[in-house]
């Protein structure tokens, strides 16, 4: 069984900065896609950023320029990096690995981008 536990969310003024963290635990052998979503409230989830095996990758529009999603494979760890944050990305964000054709979620994070 995988599990992922996203931790890094938190208030933050418009134009700060945060970074998340998305550590798995568990069989993740067979990767082929980590990613991170968000929610805001009476919307949709929506794909934020993804990061390919072999370390190709993609943005929202809206995000383009401000974050940046990595990887540590040795610390089993996803990172976003998100700079000139924007009351508009407030959400609650999910990490998404996809392994061998399944989907695991972890819980979330809320950010709040707010003066």
């Amino acid at each position: 069984q995988v599990q992922l536990e996203e931790s890094g969310g938190g208030l933050v003024q418009p134009g700060g900065s945060l970074q998340l963290s998305c550590v798995s635990s568990g069989d993740t052998f067979g990767i082929v896609l980590m990613a991170w979503y968000r929610q805001a409230p009476g919307k949709q989830r929506e794909l934020v950023a993804a990061i390919s095996s072999g370390r190709s990758t993609s943005y929202a529009d809206s995000v383009k320029g401000r974050f940046t999603i990595s990887k540590d494979n040795a610390r089993r760890t996803l990172y976003l990096q998100m700079n000139s944050l924007k009351p508009e990305d407030t959400a609650v964000y999910y990490c998404n690995h996809r392994i061998r054709n399944q989907d695991y979620w972890g819980s979330g994070t809320q950010v709040t981008v707010s003066s």
